[in-house]
C-alpha cells in the first residue's frame, strides 16, 4: 500500500513539474537591444506560458523596450541577471485595464506590466525595470498642453496588480516610474521581499502603494521615491487594508515615509510595521489618515528611527470624503480613527520644514468626531526650536474637508512638541525632545481634548515661555511624573468653560513658577 501511494504522490509531483517550464522571451522573438518595441513577443511568451499550466517567462541579459504587457494565471516573470525591462516613451504604447481616480481627482492607471484578476503570479530576479519617466514625460509634455497638475494622470504607472491572489514579489528592482512606481489594488496573499525602488525625477513617483489588499507580508525593502516611499490606500469602499506586516524597510521620499490614507474609503486595520528607519523625507516621516470614510484601527507602528525628516508626525481624522471609483461607490460619512499604537520612535526633525517654526506631532480630528486612544510611548524627536511667543497663540485651522497634508495646518503650530485637538483617550508616555534653540511655545497644547495622559516626559530647558502644557477645554486629563528644565510662568495653564478635572501629580518642576492656572486665574 504504502509503494503504491509513493507512486501516486511522485507522478503527481512530475505532473507539477512537467507543467511548469521556462519560457525565455527571446524564443517568442524578443530582443535586447533597447529600440526593438518586444511588447508583443513578450506577451506571447506570457500567455503560452499560461496556456501550459504555468511556469517562468525568462528575461535574459539585455535590455527589452516594451508598453503594456498582461502577467496571467500562474506565470512568474524572472529578470537574469543584467536584464531589463524598459518602458517605452511613446503612451500611445500604454493600455489602462483598471481606470479609477486618485486622490487629487486625477484619472489614472494605465501601467507597463499589469496583472488584472490573476492567480499565483510573480516578479523576481536580479534585472530591473525601468520606466523612463523623465524622458517618457519630457516627449508627453511636447504634445499635451494642458497643466502638469491635470496631465501627469495619462502617464503609466511602472507595475499594478489588481484584485490578484497569490503575489510574489522579490530581488527586483523597480526604477524611475513615469507616475506610481508599484500599485497593489484590492489582492490577497502579496509577499513582497527585498526589492530595491529608485523611482525619482517625475512628480507621483509613489514607492510601494497598497490599496485595499489583505494578508501582505513586505520585508527588507529599500526604497528612494519621489513621493509616499510606502503608502497605504483604500480607492474603493469594497475591501479594507488588512492583516498587514511590513518590516526591515530603508525609507527616503520627498514626500512621506510611511503614510496611510490619503485616498481612504475602506478600512485600515491590523496593520503592523516595524524596524524600519526613514530618512531624508521632505514631507513627513509617518502619517496616518483617514478623511474619506474609512476606520482607521487596530495599527501598530514601532522601533522606528529618523534622520532629516520634515515634521516626524501627524495623525489626522477629517471630512473631505471624496469617492474615487465614479459609479461604483457612493459618498460616505466620517469615518474613525481608533486604537492606534506608535512606540519606540527615535526622530530628528530637519531645521527647515512645512511648518515654521518645525513641530514634532500634529494630531486634530474634527469637531463632533475624536481620534480615540491613539496611544504615543517611547517616542524621542530632536527639534530646532525658536518658536516665539506670537508662535504659541497661533489659531491652526480646521481644514475639515481638505486634502490631508501637513502645510494644511501651517504655517504654525502653537506647540513644539505635541499639539492635539479634538482626540479622547490620547496617552503620551516616556516623551522626549532636544531643542536646538530656545523656545517659547509649549511642549504640549491639547485643544478639546478628554482623558488624556502626560507622563514620564523629559521636557528640556527653555526660558521665558508663558506654560509648559496648555490645555484648553480639555475634560479629564492627569499629569504625572513628568521632568521639566528650565523656566516658565507656568507648568500647566488650564483654559476653556468646558475644562475640568485636570490632575497634576508628582512631576519635577523645580524652576517653573508655578505648577497650574485654572480657568479665571492667573
Amino acid at each position: 500500500m504504502f509503494r503504491k501511494t509513493s507512486l501516486i504522490v511522485v507522478a503527481l509531483i512530475s505532473a507539477v513539474v512537467s507543467t511548469a517550464a521556462d519560457f525565455d522571451i527571446t524564443k517568442y522573438g524578443a530582443v535586447g537591444d533597447g529600440k526593438t518595441l518586444n511588447t508583443a513577443f513578450i506577451q506571447k511568451a506570457i500567455d503560452e506560458c499560461t496556456r501550459s499550466g504555468g511556469g517562468k517567462v525568462i528575461f535574459p541579459a539585455g535590455i527589452y523596450l516594451s508598453g503594456t504587457i498582461e502577467l496571467k494565471n500562474n506565470v512568474t516573470l524572472h529578470f537574469n541577471k543584467d536584464s531589463r525591462l524598459l518602458g517605452s516613451t511613446d503612451l500611445e504604447q500604454y493600455r489602462n485595464l483598471d481606470p479609477f481616480t486618485e486622490g487629487l481627482g486625477i484619472d489614472v492607471g494605465w501601467a507597463l506590466l499589469v496583472a488584472v484578476d490573476a492567480k499565483n503570479i510573480g516578479i523576481e530576479g536580479e534585472g530591473a525595470i525601468d520606466g523612463q519617466g523623465s524622458k517618457l514625460k519630457a516627449e508627453h509634455i511636447l504634445k499635451d498642453t494642458r497643466p502638469e497638475g491635470q496631465r501627469w494622470g495619462r502617464r503609466p504607472f511602472l507595475v499594478r496588480i489588481v484584485r490578484c491572489t497569490g503575489v510574489t514579489v522579490k530581488d527586483i528592482t523597480l526604477n524611475y516610474a513615469a507616475a506610481w512606481t508599484s500599485h497593489y489594488f484590492q489582492s490577497k496573499n502579496i509577499s513582497i521581499e527585498n526589492i530595491k525602488i529608485v523611482s525619482v525625477g517625475v512628480a507621483h513617483n509613489d514607492g510601494i502603494g497598497i490599496d485595499g489588499c489583505q494578508d501582505v507580508i513586505i520585508k527588507n525593502c529599500d526604497v528612494i521615491s519621489g513621493d509616499d516611499a510606502l503608502v497605504f490606500k483604500t480607492t474603493s469602499s469594497k475591501m479594507a487594508c488588512k492583516n498587514i506586516t511590513a518590516t526591515g524597510l530603508r525609507l527616503k521620499s520627498s514626500q512621506a515615509g510611511i503614510k496611510m490614507g490619503t485616498e481612504s474609503m475602506a478600512a485600515f486595520e491590523n496593520i503592523k510595521i516595524s524596524n524600519c528607519h526613514i530618512y531624508e523625507t521632505r514631507n513627513g516621516g509617518i502619517k496616518l489618515l483617514t478623511v474619506d470614510g474609512a476606520h482607521l484601527r487596530n495599527v501598530e507602528i514601532s522601533d522606528i528611527t529618523m534622520d532629516d525628516v520634515r515634521t516626524p508626525m501627524l495623525f489626522r481624522l477629517g471630512s473631505r470624503l471624496n469617492v474615487f471609483r465614479k459609479g461604483q461607490d457612493t459618498k460616505q460619512p466620517t469615518g474613525t480613527f481608533e486604537n492606534v499604537v506608535i512606540r519606540n520612535v527615535k526622530a530628528k526633525a530637519s531645521d527647515s520644514a512645512q511648518l515654521k517654526p518645525a513641530s514634532g506631532i500634529l494630531i486634530t480630528g474634527v469637531p463632533g468626531h475624536y481620534i480615540t486612544n491613539l496611544k504615543l510611548e517611547n517616542i524621542e524627536i530632536e527639534l530646532l526650536g525658536t518658536g516665539t511667543a506670537e508662535n504659541s497663540r497661533h489659531v491652526v485651522p480646521e481644514a475639515i474637508d481638505q486634502y490631508p497634508e501637513v502645510k494644511t495646518f501651517g504655517p504654525t503650530i502653537p506647540a513644539y512638541g505635541v499639539w492635539a485637538r479634538h482626540v479622547k483617550g490620547l496617552k503620551l508616555i516616556n516623551v522626549s525632545f532636544k531643542l536646538k534653540n530656545n523656545d517659547l511655545r509649549p511642549a504640549f497644547v491639547c485643544e478639546d481634548g478628554k482623558e488624556i495622559e502626560v507622563s514620564g516626559w523629559k521636557i528640556p530647558a527653555t526660558e521665558g515661555g508663558e506654560a509648559i502644557i496648555r490645555l484648553e477645554n480639555v475634560v479629564g486629563a492627569l499629569i504625572q511624573n513628568n521632568e521639566v528644565k528650565g523656566t516658565a510662568g507656568l507648568f500647566v495653564k488650564v483654559e476653556g468653560a468646558e475644562s475640568k478635572s485636570v490632575v497634576v501629580t508628582k512631576n519635577q518642576t523645580k524652576e517653573i513658577k508655578k505648577t497650574i492656572s485654572l480657568p479665571g486665574t492667573k
